[in-house]
């Protein structure tokens, strides 16, 4: 039996929090994120017409206690199946930049 190599850099968590994806066009959608990692996350989608190497915006509410910090990353569709979306997020300092 074949041992398969895992590819990512980092590794996956699994998320119980919920993102707004915002579509070319500027249509927006709430989602729930399965996992998540440093420069990715798989959300659960369905029909919002997403192709592989699409830009889309994701903003995360990051809840800190007595203080929600909104988050905004752009990302690029790594991939898309029947149960969701893969999403690769620029890194902090390219969207720095």
């Amino acid at each position: 039996m074949k041992d398969t190599v895992e590819r990512r850099l980092h590794t996956r968590h699994r998320a119980r929090t919920i993102v707004y994806i915002t579509v070319p066009g500027g249509r927006r959608k709430l989602c729930k994120a399965v996992n998540l990692s440093a420069t990715g996350v798989f959300i659960e989608t369905s029909n919002l017409g997403l192709r592989k190497g699409q830009q889309v915006v994701l903003s995360f509410a990051i809840n800190l206690g007595t203080i929600i910090k909104l988050h905004r990353r752009t990302a690029v569709v790594a991939h898309v199946s029947r149960g969701g979306t893969g999403l690769m997020m620029e890194t902090y300092a390219q969207a720095s930049n």
